[in-house]
């Protein structure tokens, strides 16, 4: 049985100062709640807190390490994994904007990351910290990017990989994930048992669970696309960004990364933060606006990237679509389909229909008067179409 160099983290107990290995003796971060601020010393644990339940954070104490300008719990950034993730070009879209209407509308290609999604700044991060902690097997749950990031990434660093994944998983993301020599173990039944699918693996076998959708160290890595459009943008960011979400980890990276930024004085205020999902699976949207909606109301939907009924973060989300005037909207199947339509025919971007939501979604925001004509957005593009490509059009 192979395990983690610092022992089984899903046994309910803390690693003491003394397991911990390496740098993580005498670390520059911890483990913070985010809604109740109790603290535990830096490990590989998706453990969330023992008092309110809420998944953790990193924070930093004063000697901060610093990867490309950015705070890194990597202890050795030189040393960092890396498959050259990051730097996404932003692109203005001319018919979709005009359409609309929106003054400026931009799209950030997040798709061309390595493994073709955003998940891959957060993977880079959580593998990095794995790699430094000694942790030579991993499990991971995903319905596609996700599973495909880490694989890439664990075949990089060495690691022995175990992805969940639904037995309905899209195939290209299926192969996607395959190609990189991990163990794919697919599970029927909804999303959720495949999350306690992985779980009860990990638990049975001694292994690391490398969430993305619980790491402290994936959130901390998605904020690095914040970085990145203060770089792009300077102090011009648009005022509004619309992002496709399920478990929120970039919605919520980019919330933490812009905070860093403004608390630095290189950026002026955070923008509005917006959050689109599919009307199929709606738990943010629903709870964000008051309405009645029950997770056993989800029923599949075509942005299998944003099908998450109980989202893990799901208080941090509202928190900051609150704290950043953001709003929330959910979309149709039929205006998802037609929008990933519309970017490949119209402005020549072949997203997956999880990101095209974000766009329908944008023109919800635009008609209820929420995002002005007058304002400038941008749209996260977090995956590429051919990982989810739309059936053949009648």
């Amino acid at each position: 049985m192979a395990v983690c160099a610092v022992g089984n983290p899903l046994d309910c107990q803390l690693l003491n100062n003394s397991n911990i290995i390496g740098p993580y003796q005498m670390s520059h971060f911890q483990l913070t709640c985010p809604r109740c601020g109790k603290s535990r010393p830096a490990d590989m644990s998706p453990k969330a807190c023992l008092d309110c339940d809420s998944p953790l954070d990193v924070t930093y104490f004063s000697d901060v390490r610093h990867h490309q300008g950015m705070p890194t719990p990597v202890h050795d950034p030189k040393s960092a994994l890396t498959l050259g993730e990051g730097d996404t070009p932003v692109t203005k879209l001319t018919t979709i904007g005009e359409n609309l209407p929106i003054r400026k509308l931009y799209a950030k290609l997040e798709f061309l990351n390595p493994t073709g999604s955003f998940k891959d700044r957060g993977t880079a991060s959580m593998l990095s910290v794995a790699q430094e902690h000694g942790v030579i097997e991993l499990v991971e749950d995903s319905s596609g990017n996700a599973g495909a990031s880490v694989s890439a990434y664990a075949a990089r660093a060495g690691i022995k990989s175990h992805i969940f994944v639904p037995a309905d998983a899209p195939e290209a993301k299926l192969r996607q994930i395959k190609a990189y020599g991990t163990v794919v173990h697919s599970i029927e039944g909804s999303r959720s048992a495949v999350t306690a699918a992985a779980i009860d693996y990990c638990h049975d076998h001694g292994l690391v669970y490398a969430s993305h959708m619980l790491s402290p160290y994936f959130a901390e890595g998605t904020k690095a696309f914040a970085y990145e459009v203060a770089d792009q943008f300077g102090r011009e960011i648009p005022p509004n960004i619309v992002f496709p979400v399920g478990n929120g980890s970039l919605l919520i990276g980019a919330y933490n990364g812009f905070r860093e930024l403004r608390r630095s004085g290189h950026i002026d205020q955070i923008p509005k933060l917006h959050c689109v999902q599919s009307r199929n699976v709606m738990p943010l949207v629903s709870a964000f606006n008051g309405q009645d909606w029950h997770a056993d109301q989800a029923v599949k939907t075509i942005a299998g990237g944003i099908s998450i009924a109980v989202p893990s973060r799901q208080w941090q989300i509202l928190e900051i679509l609150r704290l950043t005037g953001g709003s929330a909207v959910a979309v149709g199947e039929s205006s998802i389909l037609q929008m990933q339509r519309d970017l490949a025919e119209q402005e020549g971007i072949f997203a997956e229909p999880t990101s095209a939501a974000a766009f329908a979604g944008l023109e919800t925001l635009a008609d209820n008067g929420v995002i002005p004509s007058c304002g400038d957005v941008l749209v996260p593009v977090t995956g590429f179409g051919l990982k989810d490509e739309p059936p053949p059009s009648s």
